[in-house]
């Protein structure tokens, strides 16, 4: 009897003390940490809002927190705003101007929200205060002629397309912020549409957001590919490139569509099955690029204003270049603040598809700079908004030239050509030349391929070109042809990225054999051309089809695009 009391003891004895241990734990991993986490986030609220209240006192105007935000986040908004308490310039100085700079969230923009920038402004009496419209275009300009807000950033497409539809240009052009080199694609279901000549059919559809530069990576596309097919008006409005992301998962993979989007959505596109790149703004240039704009009356009575803003912009913008990680860390504060998260994957892929202008690739792209230090690498901004126009044109989104033909009209280089004359660099100390940041660039162009890398070329597209006209019989270019020629060495600067397959297609009346002969003479006859007129040979191959055409009246050269697999 007691032996067994004794064990029931010893049980109740055990139960008791795995309970009390199970709550210990539970204390312990559970209620703990809780509690610890509740304090800790209580203290980092009540350190930034001390942190807040000075920077107020001090001229300064905090982010307010977000309800999701964490304490780490907390933390860390923290410790930049006292940086900017501690660094800034600004402190102390009296504002002698407010200005007001519109955009959108575009991640390229970063730089001119940057803490460090509007600091350096503030030091010399400059607030600037930028607006974001949410990319309403023909707003943003409506702001800058009435002069709410003076100063914005565009891209040349839709600064030409919003003037054009004011009927004026009330901005000026005084700087290039960045050029799209990948962030927007052109993905479509392989099935369906395995190359861009694949859209030639009266059916096909676009998918883009409206007044966006994916809207005008498919006006390039209808511009510069032979598509008589395609309707003029093949558009499917969406609205962001997440919702054109959503209709391509939904669709139909037999249907003739491509869809148009930018990062991160360009990557989750990919990721759906059977999808491939049918063209990105890697492969040329010259097309999407950001400017910063100012109204021409404000530029005329505060260019001391305009310059500062400009000064400040290179400054941090060279700050970043040279920093580890400088970019990747700007995109990721930049879009914290905003309140989007973004993964360490998705920074990268938008740090590679934006390339941003140095102070010396603005002056070569106005021609400030000597003939050989880079000059001739990039493409004049003049040309840039005439090819641009000339695309807005021909796809119908605008019905008049804003410029009038004189797209010198459209930009301003009186304070990038002050900065040129005296030897601006935005380092505080200058750097020896090879290891200077600032230099300008080389466009990358495809490189030499042997004869099997030419048999793996897959062709992208059937370039717009008129006919060719030669001496009857003969493979003889005609004034006409080499009038031709000559515009298609532009668009082959355009798109350096891409060879060229110049086709002889031989008539099939007649001769099969003479014909085929006189059609390669043809061909390269006009590959001949155009590399005399100063293309790059390694990217030409002439040769004659296989197939014969269909008459006597056909076109006797085409010119087809190509690239590497991917």
């Amino acid at each position: 009897m007691g032996s067994r009391r004794s064990k029931n003891v010893l049980a109740v004895f055990v139960v008791w003390v795995l309970i009390v241990l199970v709550l210990a734990l539970a204390y312990r991993y559970v209620v703990m940490p809780q509690f610890q986490r509740s304090s800790a986030m209580e203290q980092a609220v009540e350190q930034y809002e001390a942190m807040a209240a000075r920077a107020v006192e001090k001229g300064l105007t905090p982010d307010a927190l977000p309800e999701d935000a964490s304490v780490e986040m907390i933390q860390q908004w923290t410790a930049d705003l006292e940086e900017r308490l501690t660094g800034s310039r600004g402190v102390g100085v009296p504002i002698e101007h407010r200005v007001k700079l519109s955009l959108d969230s575009f991640s390229g923009y970063a730089v001119l929200r940057s803490p460090k920038m509007l600091d350096a402004l503030a030091g010399r009496g400059i607030d600037l205060k930028t607006v974001d419209d949410g990319a309403d275009y023909i707003g943003r300009l409506q702001a800058v002629r009435s002069g709410e807000t003076p100063m914005a950033v565009f891209t040349i497409d839709a600064l030409l397309t919003a003037s054009a539809q004011l009927g004026e240009t009330p901005a000026t052009i005084v700087m290039l912020i960045d050029e799209t080199t990948g962030a927007d694609a052109i993905v479509a279901y392989e099935e369906a549409v395995p190359n861009i000549d694949a859209l030639n059919r009266a059916d096909a559809r676009l998918v883009a957001t409206p007044s966006s530069p994916s809207e005008t990576l498919g006006r390039v596309v209808m511009a510069n590919f032979a598509l008589p097919e395609l309707p003029d008006e093949p558009w499917t409005a969406a609205d962001g490139a997440g919702d054109v992301y959503q209709q391509m998962k939904g669709a139909d993979k037999s249907k003739p569509t491509a869809y148009i989007l930018w990062e991160p959505f360009t990557s989750r596109a990919l990721d759906l099955p059977g999808t491939h790149v049918l063209l990105d703004s890697s492969r040329f240039r010259g097309y999407i690029v950001d400017v910063l704009v100012v109204q021409r009356r404000f530029l005329l009575d505060h260019e001391d204003v305009v310059r500062a803003v400009v000064e400040e912009y290179l400054r941090e913008a060279h700050r970043r270049r040279v920093q580890p990680a400088g970019w990747a860390k700007l995109i990721a504060e930049d879009a914290r603040r905003s309140g989007e998260a973004l993964s360490k994957a998705q920074v990268e892929r938008l740090v590679e598809g934006v390339w941003w202008k140095t102070t010396q690739e603005n002056f070569a792209h106005l021609g400030l700079l000597r003939r050989g230090g880079g000059r001739d690498q990039l493409q004049p901004l003049g040309r840039m908004i005439s090819n641009i126009t000339e695309v807005l044109l021909q796809t119908g989104a605008i019905d008049a030239d804003p410029t009038e033909g004189q797209p010198e009209s459209l930009f301003y280089d009186g304070i990038l050509s002050d900065l040129a004359r005296e030897n601006f660099h935005p380092a505080a100390i200058r750097p020896s030349p090879g290891a200077d940041a600032e230099q300008v660039r080389q466009v990358a162009e495809a490189p030499p391929l042997d004869d099997a890398g030419w048999d793996r070329l897959s062709p992208v597209g059937t370039l717009e070109v008129a006919d060719l006209v030669f001496a009857r019989g003969t493979a003889r270019l005609t004034r006409r042809s080499e009038f031709t020629l000559d515009r298609l060495i532009e668009t082959l600067d355009t798109w350096p990225q891409y060879y060229l397959k110049v086709t002889g297609q031989a008539r099939q009346i007649g001769d099969a054999d003479a014909n085929r002969a006189l059609a390669e003479q043809r061909a390269q006859a006009a590959a001949e051309y155009l590399i005399a007129k100063g293309a790059t040979a390694h990217r030409i191959q002439a040769q004659s089809s296989a197939e014969l055409g269909t008459g006597g009246t056909a076109q006797t050269v085409t010119f087809t695009l190509s690239q590497t697999p991917f």
